[in-house]
């Protein structure tokens, strides 16, 4: 199962609010349940008892459900940006933090995790046509990555790791098409070995 806690602030108690509570602990919670049941089949009731929260504090932190879910989308980019980043930052070249990128998500799409799913993914499929404001967040999200791996392309390039003559921007919109995809197909549930071996193919758009 995923794990975002890091360290956060706690809302200390106030007068009029029921008890005080770490908010980076409690939308952790949040997002285990937005991402497992997305968002329509999640309600504010659950929320409250997943966040082990009394309800006036849910309502005067987020307001509503809603509230709830882009300050936990919020806090689930916060984490895996800073996780992504760690982990393509350990690549010696371009090749290999774009390597590092696919087997990040490899990692994030079997199993438990897997099962679990995207609030990304869930997000697009779910809200992003009649919302705007998560309309935006979603689209940004999905227009770092494919920036981030158009960058890490070109840093093979420059460094000989990856062949000068690829197409920087069309073969990173076709990596992020792939590793969207598996975020999908990992919630139907697949093996590490069967993710491995999808970044393993997506590699070979770099040779």
């Amino acid at each position: 199962m995923i794990v975002l806690h890091s360290p956060s602030s706690t809302f200390p108690r106030s007068r009029g609010r029921p008890r005080e509570f770490d908010m980076a602990e409690a939308l952790d919670k949040a997002v285990l349940m937005f991402c497992e049941r997305g968002y329509h089949a999640t309600s504010i009731a659950e929320l409250t008892e997943a966040m082990e929260l009394a309800s006036g504090s849910v309502y005067k932190a987020f307001k509503n459900k809603r509230g709830v879910f882009l300050a936990a989308f919020d806090r689930y980019k916060s984490v895996r940006d800073a996780r992504l980043r760690d982990s393509i930052d350990r690549g010696r070249n371009g090749y290999e933090r774009v390597r590092n990128f696919l087997d990040f998500y490899a990692a994030s799409s079997y199993g438990i995790q897997g099962q679990l799913g995207c609030m990304v993914v869930g997000g697009a499929a779910e809200l992003a046509t009649f919302d705007d404001e998560i309309a935006q967040r979603v689209t940004a999200s999905i227009k770092r990555s494919e920036l981030m791996l158009g960058e890490l392309i070109r840093q093979g390039q420059s460094d000989g790791s990856i062949p000068a003559a690829l197409d920087h921007r069309a073969t990173a919109r076709l990596m992020l098409c792939i590793f969207q995809g598996m975020r999908v197909i990992g919630k139907t549930g697949r093996s590490k070995k069967e993710m491995l071996a999808v970044s393993e193919a997506a590699l070979k758009l770099l040779i």
